[in-house]
């Protein structure tokens, strides 16, 4: 396969960055975060960044978007494509493979995907008035587009085809030609588990991150005054946690609902790769229950067998 890059996915808890750190570790690689909130300096347990696993052997793995900037600054989507964009041009001019590891399937999407229509701007005029119409008139309004067919809109989700139509609109009104390029062109690694073993591994891991301060971390937060709904907006640990700690949801409701919320989040992962393969882009699976010795070298062999980048 001609690629230029690695990607490495999966759902919350399945190992992704242990077994990216491990693959780096071996093909001379960097990281490229793909996760949308450890992009902020100060979320640290809730956001999984886990820094410890970038050491191989005593050897730290360089890594990129994470740590970039507070979480009082705003990080939009074009951020992040941005940055990974000079991430990747730092990577290879230093002669070193780019590896993105993340679950975060919008920030999958934004990078394999043409890059034209994310930084096209909302238009909030329209919206009011896309708003009023349901799902169906909303397709009927869409597929009126020439060429339509060719960016892979989710036709689902209300949201997403008020953004879609939004898009066309743009374009054909300014007359844009949608020739840009995707950011990177990777084979795709993906880690699996069954669903049993991946509600086992949340549950576990949730309990850990308690353990290490993950209550202590939203708090000293709040108390650094940032604001409570700021943090809700970031949505699993850090909302639910703040609702706790300001007195809306007693403790056991909080655990409850964290957990089942994480739980959710999970499934939501797996339903987005699986519409990554539905449109065409082949995710190589390996089984995340796997010992990791056999994990990196199921990785490895298929990388090897499969990529031509290592070739040149």
């Amino acid at each position: 396969m001609i690629g230029d890059s690695i990607m490495i996915l999966g759902a919350t808890a399945s190992g992704k960055t242990k077994l990216a750190a491990h693959i780096a570790h071996s093909l001379n690689g960097e990281i490229i975060s793909a996760d949308s909130r450890q992009v902020y300096t100060e979320l640290n347990i809730g956001a999984g960044k886990d820094l410890e696993e970038y050491n191989i052997n005593s050897k730290n793995i360089p890594y990129h978007l994470i740590n970039m900037q507070s979480i009082q600054e705003k990080f939009y989507l074009k951020d992040f494509v941005l940055q990974s964009k000079q991430a990747k041009e730092n990577i290879i001019t230093n002669g070193k493979l780019p590896i993105i590891c993340g679950g975060t399937g919008l920030y999958l999407d934004a990078l394999i995907k043409n890059l034209d229509r994310i930084f096209i701007p909302e238009n909030e005029e329209l919206r009011l008035e896309l708003e009023l119409l349901d799902k169906d008139l909303l397709v009927e309004k869409l597929i009126r587009f020439n060429g339509y067919e060719k960016h892979k809109f989710d036709l689902k989700s209300k949201k997403r085809l008020i953004r879609a139509i939004e898009i066309m609109s743009t374009i054909s009104q300014k007359n844009l030609i949608t020739t840009a390029k995707p950011l990177f062109t990777p084979i795709i690694l993906g880690i699996e588990t069954d669903i049993i073993t991946r509600k086992n591994r949340i549950t576990e891991r949730l309990n850990v991150r308690l353990a290490n301060g993950l209550i202590e971390e939203v708090e000293e937060l709040l108390k650094n005054n940032f604001p409570a709904e700021q943090l809700i907006l970031l949505g699993l640990e850090y909302k639910f946690i703040t609702e706790y700690l300001i007195g809306q949801i007693d403790k056991k409701e909080m655990l409850v609902k964290l957990e089942i919320a994480i739980h959710q989040f999970a499934k939501r992962q797996c339903t987005w790769f699986r519409k990554m393969e539905k449109e065409g882009f082949h995710i190589h699976w390996i089984d995340g229950t796997d010992r990791l010795e056999n994990q990196i070298q199921k990785a490895l062999l298929f990388i090897h067998n499969n990529f031509a980048f290592l070739h040149k």
